[in-house]
């Protein structure tokens, strides 16, 4: 049942997505690649014609390589930026109406924002000029709605973000002070090639769906999904989601601590065991409780036969390896779903003080079947 892909290790990655039109206007390092999509609808739905979901969307990957096959598509994240992403990279744009909202935004004349509500954990990462800039066009942008109103605002959180001091190194963002370039002229520059973006890629008609939900609760319709494709959080990288703290306080009204882009997958460690005999780590114990949460939410919304193909990786602490691809698939078992097959990825040391040597994890992609 387990079989060592370790060619296609690459596809377990956001990289491959860094050079693709569209893929590429939102960087979302815990990502995977739209090849990988490409490759399990070659596999489970060669003819189209099914519904296909993420419960934990991210930038969208999935939802876009299905718009590129004319595949009806389902997304949800507890996020609003990653809904946003999602949602400005898969809606249907008229380009004349983009054209004229770029040309209105790069001659509005500039008025000073007041920033002292900033607070100072977010103004250390920008220069006082590109702060003000980014606060003036997030004004502007109350002028737009719909459609074009995502377009600008994706350009506008990954324009900030790109001529900011941020430096996000795993789960801890750093300030890194470097030359940035005059906010204004980047961020027209940034949606005008997005503009050029849309033409590149060639998509086909379809639905897609993407709005605010958590994956333990989601409001679709049950027996209704026949594909799902998606990553969960990684055990033990939970913390990364805090990364994308100062995009969602400043455009989103997040507070700053509040949460991250998955937050509430294993963050509460008073769970009960769900593997007791296993002796895990109070964080491992409360993942994979949520996990046999959402499991049981596949279960519902999916039809008999549905496959569900999950990418995850094993949780690294100091006294051992958990490994997920071993204890989802027995959680996968008691809510209703058939294993078929565990694709080992990639291979990684799992290491104690960075030098001493715990074991090694797995980063795989585990395929099951609902009964």
């Amino acid at each position: 049942m387990q079989e060592k892909r370790l060619d296609l290790g690459k596809l377990a990655t956001f990289v491959p997505n860094k050079g693709l039109p569209v893929y590429n206007w939102f960087y979302y390092k815990e990502g995977y690649a739209r090849d990988l999509v490409m490759l399990l609808l070659d596999r489970y739905a060669p003819e189209g014609g099914v519904n296909v979901m993420d419960p934990f969307v991210g930038s969208g990957t999935t939802l876009l390589a299905c718009k590129e096959r004319g595949i009806d598509s389902y997304g949800f994240d507890v996020s609003p930026l990653a809904v946003l992403a999602s949602r400005a990279k898969t809606n249907d744009y008229e380009p004349d109406e983009l054209k004229a909202a770029i040309k209105a935004l790069s001659r509005s004349k500039f008025r000073r924002p007041d920033i002292s509500s900033v607070p100072q954990n977010v103004k250390r990462y920008f220069n006082r000029h590109t702060l003000e800039d980014v606060l003036f066009f997030r004004e502007q942008l109350k002028g737009f709605s719909g459609e074009v109103l995502d377009f600008l605002k994706l350009g506008l959180v990954t324009s900030a973000t790109r001529c900011s001091y941020m430096y996000k190194d795993g789960a801890v963002v750093k300030v890194r002070k470097k030359p940035v370039p005059v906010f204004r002229k980047f961020y027209m520059r940034a949606l005008r090639k997005m503009l050029k973006d849309i033409s590149k890629l060639e998509t086909k008609p379809c639905q897609t769906f993407v709005e605010e939900g958590d994956s333990r609760s989601l409001s679709i319709d049950s027996g209704f999904i026949d594909l799902v494709i998606t990553s969960p959080p990684y055990l033990n990288k939970i913390e990364y989601t805090r990364i994308y703290g100062v995009e969602e306080f400043l455009f989103f009204g997040q507070p700053i601590e509040k949460r991250g882009m998955r937050a509430f997958i294993g963050r509460d460690p008073e769970t009960k065991p769900v593997f007791p005999d296993q002796e895990l780590p109070p964080i491992a114990d409360a993942y994979f409780s949520d996990m046999r949460r959402t499991l049981s939410e596949m279960r519902r919304a999916c039809r008999p036969g549905a496959v569900l193909a999950f990418v995850v990786g094993d949780g690294c602490f100091p006294e051992r390896v958990v490994h997920v691809d071993t204890l989802l698939p027995k959680l996968a078992d008691k809510e209703g779903f058939e294993t078929e097959n565990i694709y080992v990825l990639n291979e990684r040391q799992c290491t104690r003080n960075r030098v001493e040597k715990v074991g090694q994890m797995e980063e795989c992609l585990i395929v099951m079947r609902k009964r």
